[in-house]
């Protein structure tokens, strides 16, 4: 099973957050080893806009947290046309794009999203997801 990791808990992954739960620690190390962690590019994205309005700090530069990121084993996701079109057509979802864009991306590739935000787990979609949390 493919895993793919909201922007939350791509930076708690990243900076061995407690806040990780560990079912989801269990399903993210699972992904690595037997078959592929993904993130969105929106979530790297959203991490530079989060830092240069600094509503987060990172120990490192973007473009090396997002290298690192990579190095892990983690896979990006580019966006493309046909997700950002996809993405428009996700009924009930709220209008924030870089959600919309995330889910997109989780339900093109089949994966399960791996997320601590209350309006992703609620949505009534047909997304696989795992609260981070747990």
């Amino acid at each position: 099973m493919s895993v793919l990791l909201d922007t939350n808990a791509l930076i708690w992954l990243l900076d061995d957050n407690v806040e990780l739960g560990k079912r989801a620690t269990e399903e993210i190390d699972q992904a690595l080893s037997t078959s592929r962690l993904l993130t969105s590019a929106a979530s790297f994205w959203e991490v530079a806009m989060l830092v240069a309005k600094n509503r987060i700090l990172l120990d490192r530069p973007v473009p090396r947290w997002r290298f690192d990121a990579l190095r892990l084993g983690i896979e990006e996701v580019p966006l493309d046309g046909e997700l950002v079109v996809d993405s428009v057509a996700l009924l009930d979802l709220h209008a924030d794009p870089a959600d919309r864009f995330i889910v997109a991306t989780a339900l093109k590739m089949q994966a399960t999203l791996v997320t601590s935000d209350a309006r992703l787990l609620a949505w009534k979609g047909r997304l696989a997801r795992l609260d981070a949390r747990v």
